[in-house]
């Protein structure tokens, strides 16, 4: 199991401390040291929309221009938007096997989703 994400994102740190605390083994993605690859993304564009997967609301996507926002359409543009600034993708995204898990951390959708 891997979860992505950036490690000085609270709601990162909020996930890796939960299943740190139930002893639930993952390895941690690091979108700003390793990156995300293309193939990535568009496995999870087959589970998510791109509107899922983009955080509209973090401080990345409002600092972006308008031209630039404006010109994020279908999966393709998002996909370079995503491989071009990480922090843009609503993390953390915890992935078992290519499928996605959970997007974002909830902790009551955690507790369900590992039958805690």
């Amino acid at each position: 199991m891997k979860l992505y994400g950036i490690p000085n994102c609270n709601t990162v740190k909020k996930a890796r401390d939960w299943l740190d605390t139930n002893n639930i083994p993952y390895s941690f993605h690091d979108f700003k040291k390793q990156g995300i690859d293309e193939a990535t993304i568009s496995n999870w564009l087959t589970q998510y929309p791109w509107e899922k997967l983009i955080n509209r609301a973090g401080l990345t996507w409002r600092g972006l221009d308008d031209a630039t926002k404006s010109g994020i359409i279908d999966n393709t543009t998002a996909t370079t938007l995503m491989q071009a600034k990480t922090s843009v993708i609503k993390r953390p995204i915890l992935v078992k096997e290519g499928k996605i898990l959970a997007l974002g951390f909830d902790e009551n959708a955690y507790k369900e989703t590992f039958k805690l």
